[in-house]
């Protein structure tokens, strides 16, 4: 079975992933001391990384804004909804503000919009 996790917090490690990944490409790039050019373009890249991650950072923050915040019903904990069905952040039990979907097994399809016929 599928691992599920919360939207927010995964867009949040995505963010924090590109600020390593930058901080990895810019210490990569001080191996080419010799050569300039090709140290600049590594320390380049890892900055636009970073500058990547704080996009993202800001994106996320603004979207965690307008999200719903619910209880959840297991550990009576607010945490905050992306979407029509989401997971808890504290204690990942599925949620859902869509009463047709009560009672269903969770898949992150519902979250999908459908094409209008």
């Amino acid at each position: 079975m599928k691992s599920y996790k919360n939207k927010i917090n995964r867009i949040r490690t995505f963010a924090l992933a590109l600020i390593f990944i930058g901080i990895v490409i810019m210490y990569v790039g001080i191996y080419f001391r010799n050569q300039p050019i090709v140290m600049v373009i590594f320390m380049l890249l890892g900055v636009i990384a970073i500058i990547g991650s704080t996009g993202v950072y800001a994106w996320i923050g603004l979207l965690s804004m307008k999200t719903v915040p619910v209880q959840c019903p297991n550990c009576e904990r607010h945490t905050k909804m992306l979407g029509r069905v989401d997971i808890c952040m504290h204690c990942n039990e599925p949620l859902t503000m869509d009463p047709s979907l009560e009672g269903k097994e969770f898949n992150e399809e519902y979250n999908k919009k459908k094409p209008q016929l």
